[in-house]
């Protein structure tokens, strides 16, 4: 694993994995070059995925097992704390990734405003199973106002103890909006 918490993907297999991204990219408009250009690193999806939580109507989130206990933890330890934490996006598939792009697309929005709040397929870190989208009581989901909430606040405080970080910052390097709720787990908490 690399030091920014990102898992690496040895070379042998980037090479393939390039040439499949590239495939994928190809419809939607999106080049090697601009993936190369943003320094967006290439993940793999996570094969072995178990439920980590559910949400409103029941729907299922799905984690690694690793992610999934280490999420299981955190949310219980902010619960303790009077913390409500509420998954509303976890894995997501590269076909589903280009999907959600492609709606978009079609919807008349620019590949560039797109690709600054959705990250191209391959490049996501949902596809690791490892990333959580997080949600707290009264505020929309995925909104910036998230950063108010003292979920927030408390995820600043303890999620690197259970292995999570924040994957976008403001002025992050990939190009992305600043996004509060996006926490991906970095490697397995002791």
């Amino acid at each position: 694993m690399n030091a920014d918490h990102r898992p690496s993907t040895p070379k042998v297999q980037r090479k393939g994995l390039l040439a499949f991204y590239a495939s994928v990219w190809r419809p939607l408009g999106i080049s090697p070059s601009l993936i190369r250009k943003r320094g967006l690193p290439l993940f793999e999806e996570a094969t072995e995925l178990v439920v980590a939580d559910s949400g409103a109507g029941g729907r299922e989130y799905q984690l690694t097992p690793i992610a999934a206990a280490a999420w299981r933890r955190m949310k219980a330890a902010a619960e303790e704390d009077g913390v409500d934490l509420q998954v509303v996006s976890a894995y997501r598939s590269v076909a589903r990734q280009a999907e959600l792009i492609g709606r978009r697309l079609a919807a008349g929005q620019s590949l560039d405003a797109v690709l600054s709040v959705l990250a191209p397929p391959g490049c996501s870190e949902h596809h690791t199973g490892r990333a959580v989208d997080i949600a707290t009581g009264n505020v929309m989901p995925l909104e910036p106002e998230f950063e108010a909430t003292p979920a927030f606040a408390w995820l600043m405080e303890h999620a690197g103890a259970h292995g999570f970080t924040l994957s976008f910052p403001r002025n992050n390097p990939y190009g992305y909006i600043y996004e509060p709720w996006h926490w991906c787990l970095s490697e397995a908490p002791a």
